[in-house]
């Protein structure tokens, strides 16, 4: 009996074994429960979004990309803070000096100049689930139903276009390979994504 147990064990073993070398070295990443639920809410993929944030205010931790909430960039010059206050605390001294066109904030780094229309104090881009509400809305604007998502991404980024928007596009795309597997089904699906 005792010589079964071990043979099933074996089996078993080579089986794990063998289904682990079957599996993809790299797993991909699903966006977490907010951007899922920003992105269902304005109609476009979370994939997007969510590649879209690691671009803007991602940050290396543990061997992964992570958006991180309290990220500034003042005219090209990136800003991490600890907590939200210590964010908007330099956010409001900053725009005392800077033009809010130079200001972008928070996962999605949402220009506080541009996007003026979105939001009642600056310091609300700050907060992490209206940051990514404004940005699927702006995700959705620029795309065009049937159109490459990779388009709107960079029109996201640069809505006159460019070099600007194909280095942008680019970089996202990199991110949207980990998250989605295959940004070319993306660009060909339809405008919902599970």
């Amino acid at each position: 009996m005792a010589a079964l147990v071990s043979v099933r064990r074996a089996a078993a073993s080579g089986l794990l074994c063998l289904a682990a070398w079957a599996i993809p070295a790299r797993a991909l990443e699903i966006p977490p429960p907010a951007y899922q639920v920003a992105a269902h809410q304005a109609g476009i993929p979370p994939a997007v979004l969510f590649a879209v944030a690691q671009q803007e205010s991602g940050v290396r931790l543990r061997g992964k990309t992570i958006p991180w909430p309290w990220t500034l960039n003042v005219a090209g010059e990136p800003r991490r803070f600890r907590t939200q206050d210590a964010a908007c605390g330099n956010l409001q001294s900053t725009l005392s000096e800077v033009a809010p066109t130079r200001v972008d904030a928070g996962l999605a780094q949402i220009n506080l100049g541009y996007q003026r229309h979105r939001y009642d104090h600056p310091c609300d881009v700050l907060d992490p689930y209206r940051n990514l509400a404004m940005a699927a809305e702006i995700l959705r604007e620029q795309h065009t139903p049937g159109e490459d998502w990779l388009l709107a991404i960079g029109r996201y980024h640069r809505p006159a276009g460019g070099t600007p928007a194909e280095r942008y596009r680019r970089s996202v795309r990199q991110h949207l390979s980990r998250v989605h597997g295959n940004p070319i089904a993306l660009v060909a699906s339809g405008s919902h994504f599970p």
